[in-house]
């Protein structure tokens, strides 16, 4: 589909003026084939391997996968790997044990520590002959169209492919990023927020983490709390094929085919791999000799685990979405994860970095609300002060007394400085503390101008400097029996816009060894408690009234008093939810905002959510 051949009496005139100004669109068909024809003969091929398993690392967990992919019936086993350091030692020694195939998939991958360790491993497994494919999304990638072009001729074992590139370049600049939104909103934004990392069709990595420093404890400032699930069986053929269909989808482009890297590939005649700049080189050297220790590869990625001998199931939005939204394979995730929720008897234990549903996902909500005996509702996530996507937090923040009220949420807002958290904080910080000040002087001068990039994408400046946690795993566990663990964020844009998977484990074990890890993140060290504000002495059903016509309002949401509010434990008590009589006695609220260092963040929160209610589908 090209992206700027529609008449321009479509386009509002500032939209085609945009659009007149920005050079090319989506190349084609026959422009790939010529790409690939050309950089073809410039591919290095020699193999640095010419044994029959391309020199693989003997691997345990190779062993492992081969039995379960024989076994019948058939049987899976499943690790979570909640620990940032034990997810890169996982991708570093699949890659490693790789005898045919490596097939990566992600929505960000950055060049930074992480990402250059993943990508040094990957063109090794090429050299040694594996087929190495990897499939990023453009927006938020390498977006160095030198490098792409030095990655398309390094060897012809490995390709890189870009999904759905801004105008079919592998940079889109803020001119660029203008015309995406005015002349073809939905195709902008329809990004691939999908994870994999499938090894020769038997062993699969999948969940919320994305190929970047701050996903694998590595950033001293800002690091996230994520999970991922290390799973091998049959179900990887599944994973396969839906890679397959994406890779072989339109909106899936070789790097050689975007426009800026064909440039730099027809006017340099020579492309060597250029060295990366490494932040810790040691940390890399440490983590690489773990990958290699059988000990250490069984304590961490194999023994956690858990054989199943339930059903596993591998869910995934097709690579046209939104396009196509008619089919039934094209609403098979949405309708999969509604038909879950509508299953549950007893308890949901919900984790989500964003607070914001869609319309359907709110009368589930309501409709298991309203049943005699209703499911208890336990919501683990972000509070201001640990996400880093404040405008999607101004919107929960805006429907709290919904949640409370109209869902029966156990809402629980992740801190900022957990008293414990799945990070190795010697992996993440060097124990320099010019480090970290510097980080939070950073925070406060992006926030302080406005409301550029940084200040819409990085977390807010906090009263306290600290390398601080973010939540951003996504997973659901329903009556103790049903696991899911995916990309999914329960949000409208994960429903309509983002193409998302999931896993679904059907074993009761498994389950109950998911929920404690979410219900860890809700303890009151690690978690604030959402609970209605102390009540006002006056007036204080005309004040609910008041607050509840402003949240209906799409605009002049202005009301200053919210019905809820965070709270905090007293010390010597236990936790009780805020329905509990005893709840006032053991807790004490501490604000809406708490550790957020105030100014223009309240402000501008109170604006997001008095006019950006409209905002919820795409933010």
């Amino acid at each position: 589909m090209a992206c700027a051949r529609s008449s321009p009496r479509r386009f509002a005139p500032v939209a085609w003026l945009a659009l007149v100004l920005v050079a090319g669109c989506m190349p084609t068909r026959q422009e790939i084939r010529k790409a690939s024809e050309a950089v073809q003969p410039r591919q290095a091929e020699a193999l640095t391997c010419h044994r029959e398993d391309r020199c693989a690392l003997d691997s345990d967990l190779r062993r492992l996968a081969v039995r379960l992919a024989e076994a019948r019936p058939a049987r899976h086993h499943a690790t979570l790997l909640e620990w940032g350091q034990d997810a890169l030692l996982a991708r570093v020694h699949l890659i490693r044990s790789a005898r045919r195939s490596i097939d990566l998939q992600t929505y960000i991958y950055a060049e930074d520590d992480a990402g250059i360790l993943i990508m040094r491993e990957l063109v090794a497994a090429a050299r040694r002959g594996v087929r190495v494919r990897v499939l990023v999304d453009q927006l938020f990638s390498v977006d160095d169209p030198v490098r792409l072009a030095e990655l398309a001729l390094v060897h012809r074992n490995l390709e890189i492919r870009l999904y759905n590139p801004t105008f079919g370049q592998a940079r889109t600049g803020s001119l660029q990023f203008l015309a995406g939104i005015l002349c073809c909103f939905t195709r902008f934004n329809q990004r691939m927020h999908n994870k994999l990392l499938l090894v020769d069709g038997l062993m699969a990595i999948t969940g919320g983490r994305n190929v970047q420093n701050r996903y694998f404890d590595w950033d001293p400032g800002f690091n996230y709390r994520d999970r991922d699930l290390l799973v091998l069986g049959p179900v990887a053929g599944r994973m396969e094929a839906n890679f397959e269909a994406f890779w072989n989808h339109p909106l899936a482009v070789p790097a050689a085919a975007l426009r800026d890297v064909r440039r730099i590939l027809r006017e340099r005649d020579r492309l060597p791999l250029r060295p990366a700049r490494i932040q810790r080189g040691e940390r890399m050297l440490d983590l690489s000799a773990m990958a290699d220790s059988a000990v250490v590869v069984r304590q961490r990625l194999i023994e956690p685990g858990l054989g199943i001998e339930g059903a596993v199931e591998f869910y995934s939005d097709l690579p046209n979405k939104p396009l196509e939204r008619n089919s039934r394979e094209e609403r098979a995730l949405a309708e999969s994860l509604h038909g879950l929720l509508a299953e549950a008897q007893r308890s949901v234990v919900l984790q989500t970095p964003y607070l914001v549903f869609s319309r359907e996902a709110q009368r589930q909500f309501r409709a298991l609300r309203r049943r005699p005996q209703p499911p208890v509702v336990v919501v683990s996530t972000n509070s201001l002060a640990a996400t880093d996507a404040f405008p999607v937090y101004a919107l929960s923040h805006k429907y709290k007394r919904r949640y409370l009220r109209e869902f029966g949420f156990r809402i629980h807002e992740y801190k900022p400085y957990p008293a414990w958290a799945p990070v190795e904080l010697s992996a993440a910080w060097d124990g320099s503390a010019a480090v970290l000040g510097a980080r939070a002087s950073e925070s406060r001068r992006a926030f302080a101008s406005g409301w550029g990039s940084a200040a819409r994408r990085g977390p807010l400046p906090l009263r306290q400097a600290g390398m601080r946690v973010g939540l951003h795993a996504k997973s659901l566990v329903i009556d103790r029996r049903l696991a899911l663990v995916g990309t999914h964020n329960f949000d409208p844009r994960s429903d309509r816009l983002n193409t998302e998977s999931f896993v679904l484990v059907r074993d009761a074990r498994f389950a109950a060894l998911l929920e404690a890890s979410i219900l860890r993140d809700t303890e009151p060290g690690n978690a604030w408690t959402i609970a209605p504000r102390p009540r006002p002495r006056l007036l204080r059903g005309l004040s609910y009234s008041l607050a509840k016509l402003s949240e209906k309002l799409p605009l002049f949401d202005l009301w200053p008093w919210r019905y809820a509010t965070s709270w905090d434990l007293l010390p010597g008590c236990e936790p009780v939810p805020y329905t509990d009589p005893r709840f006032a006695e053991c807790y004490r609220p501490v604000g809406d905002f708490p550790e957020v260092e105030l100014g223009g963040k309240s402000l501008s929160t109170r604006i997001l959510t008095a006019f950006g209610a409209g905002l919820a589908p795409i933010l």
